[in-house]
């Protein structure tokens, strides 16, 4: 397989299916909390350094904007990812196995390291993907962020499979994204985006994923509701290879059947490129912004906060799953299926979205911050339905936040690059993702955990601590609520301030293109 955008395209995805170690936190903390003799609230800080680690990317994004456009090197990106994933994650290993003692702010250290690299990994597939195919970005942004949704699932399945024990599994995300970053990354390049392409090898990437994502979630339903055997176990396994390595055999058939590059359409392409520049640059002043040129701006703020309000009240809602559940009388069983189910709604939302705008901002000019103000009122709802303590109503909440929180994670991304350009793509959108932890922090720690232990302080004796009924959460969700709404609002005044541009510069270059 040669080195085109195709195979970039595939690496990057391949690249993504395993990147996602964050998300596996609860496979591995009951080991690392009894290892290391922790109460919940020392658990809890760990937690907040991995949360804080895999959304906070400035680093990343300056790394991946270091080089000029065009002379872009995202194998250093991917290489100094590998580089903190093993260095994360293989101390904490050592802490786990009891080999090496570790007290807690060591510890909190390493699972800062290991949670930043999954942010160099994905800045450096989400920027080549995008400065590969710009005129399809809401897609592979949709496809990457995808992927990385499914990773903590496909990373489970594996645990699974092998019957891993907790602290081995600790040693396998040490080696397993490392090992697959550093096999791959030599194809992980940016390649001329100004040769026409046939769309229907992007729809087949969309198609694969859209497919593990179905077979990942047949394969968790039938693993609760059924015994499953180690053999049946191990050919669902197999299946589930054969269809990450899938993206390898549409890059195979992508470039064999490339049309060769024709001068004159080139030329032309290139022609509607500088006309298409020359008009951004009017409207915005600035062709390519920098950081901090895009703070200075309004629409960065209102882009941040619109982030805050849905992710955030995303993370909270994610974070208090098993509480939630164990408040309303689930059993560990049913709220387990429940977080194991939330990385396909994640996913659902992440690529769904990508892909619905990407269609009618090149059919009508819609703007994409449209659909985060639409997410992000549906998202309101979702809170509403779990506030009401229903039966079934988690199951269908945590459906409808799930699907939304993972909109916000495709549409954020697409916006600034095309707001503030591709030049500093990856460190505005990585410092826009840092609203995720802000929100996180303010609706988790200072809202639900608050109410939470306030609600268990009154419960009567003898289990003070432990807090039941729907009274423990609703208010919670009652204001989070309210402030998906806020955060609706928000982003319906971007979509206003930033219509004219959509429908006059970004939908007129797609039509071009």
């Amino acid at each position: 397989m040669g080195r085109t955008r195709w195979s970039a395209l595939a690496a990057s995805a391949l690249i993504q299916c395993f990147a996602g170690s964050s998300y596996c936190f609860a496979v591995y903390s009951p080991a690392l909390k009894a290892s290391q003799s922790y109460d919940q609230s020392s658990l809890d800080a760990v937690a907040f350094f991995k949360d804080v680690g895999a959304n906070a990317g400035i680093l990343s994004g300056f790394l991946a904007a270091w080089a000029p456009a065009g002379r872009r090197r995202p194998w250093l990106v991917l290489l100094a990812g590998a580089a903190l994933c093993a260095a994360g994650y293989l101390p904490m290993w050592l802490a786990v196995t009891g080999l090496v003692p570790a007290p807690l702010p060591l510890v909190c250290l390493y699972m800062l390291l290991a949670a930043q690299a999954q942010t160099f990994l994905n800045t450096a597939d989400v920027v080549t993907a995008v400065e590969n195919f710009p005129d399809r970005r809401g897609t592979v942004i949709g496809i990457m962020k995808g992927f990385l949704g499914l990773s903590g699932a496909i990373l489970v399945q594996v645990y699974h499979t092998f019957h891993i024990a907790p602290s081995t599994f600790v040693l396998m995300l040490a080696i397993l994204p490392t090992g697959i970053t550093l096999l791959v990354m030599y194809f992980v390049d940016v390649h001329s985006s100004h040769q026409r392409y046939n769309k229907k090898f992007i729809d087949a990437f969309s198609l694969i994923a859209v497919t593990v994502a179905g077979y990942l979630m047949i394969v968790i339903i039938c693993d609760r509701v059924f015994v499953i055997s180690s053999a049946v176990q191990s050919v669902c396994f197999v299946i589930l290879l054969m269809l990450v390595l899938s993206p390898v055999a549409i890059a195979v058939r992508a470039q064999r059947s490339e049309p060769a590059k024709q001068e004159e359409e080139r030329i032309g392409l290139l022609e509607e490129e500088s006309r298409a520049a020359v008009e951004q640059e009017q409207w915005s002043g600035k062709e390519n912004l920098n950081l901090v040129q895009a703070m200075c701006k309004l629409n960065f703020w209102l882009l941040f906060v619109a982030m805050a309000c849905g992710m955030g009240s995303g993370l909270a809602t994610v974070n208090n799953m098993s509480q939630i559940g164990g408040s309303l009388g689930y059993t560990s069983k049913e709220t387990s299926t429940l977080v194991s189910l939330w990385s396909i709604w994640n996913f659902s939302g992440r690529f769904g979205a990508g892909y619905l705008s990407d269609h009618f901002l090149r059919q009508r000019g819609v703007g994409r911050p449209f659909f985060i103000g639409a997410t992000l009122a549906v998202m309101s709802l979702g809170h509403a339905v779990i506030s009401s303590g229903l039966p079934a109503a988690l199951y269908m909440g945590s459906v409808v936040v799930g699907l939304c929180y993972g909109c916000q994670w495709a549409l954020m991304p697409s916006i600034t690059s095309e707001i503030f350009g591709l030049h500093h793509f990856g460190t505005i959108f990585n410092v826009v993702a840092v609203a995720s932890p802000v929100g996180s922090y303010i609706l988790s720690v200072r809202l639900v955990g608050y109410i939470y232990d306030m609600e268990s302080a009154a419960a009567p004796a003898p289990a003070p601590a432990a807090c039941s009924g729907n009274h423990c959460f609703a208010l919670s969700f009652i204001v989070m609520a309210c402030v998906c709404l806020l955060g609706s609002a928000v982003a319906f005044l971007l979509f206003v301030r930033t219509r004219k541009f959509y429908s006059r510069l970004v939908y007129s270059r797609l039509q071009h293109s």
